[in-house]
């Protein structure tokens, strides 16, 4: 199991101690530091929807110009700002088994998805 985030995330943070707690194995990956591809927002695009995936309640898009913000409408242009940009995605992402399956934390499906 992978962890995609930012360790400062405040819901890093929670999903990070509930997966210590619940003995769950991962490994986590630092998108600021570690980068992160196109390729893999495709595959979480595919899964979450770009939508999603990008964070428009967060402070780094916020930070963006209203023209930045206005030239996003697709993935295509979504996977340019978030390349440009790692903290604008919703975090934490995290696959099982080489697929995406969570995206921010909801303990219930955590529970369902991780303990079975």
């Amino acid at each position: 199991m992978i962890v995609y985030g930012i360790p400062n995330c405040n819901t890093v943070k929670k999903v990070r101690a509930w997966l210590t707690a619940n003995d769950l194995g991962y490994e986590f990956h630092d998108f600021k530091k570690q980068g992160i591809t196109a390729e893999k927002l495709g595959e979480w695009f595919a899964v979450f929807g770009w939508e999603k995936v990008l964070n428009k309640k967060g402070t780094t898009w916020k930070k963006l110009s209203p023209e930045q913000q206005e030239q996003v409408k697709d993935e295509t242009t979504a996977i340019a700002v978030l390349l440009e940009n790692p903290s604008a995605i919703k975090r934490p992402v995290v696959e099982k088994d080489g697929k995406a399956v969570l995206i921010s934390f909801d303990e219930e499906q955590y529970r369902d998805l991780l303990n079975s």
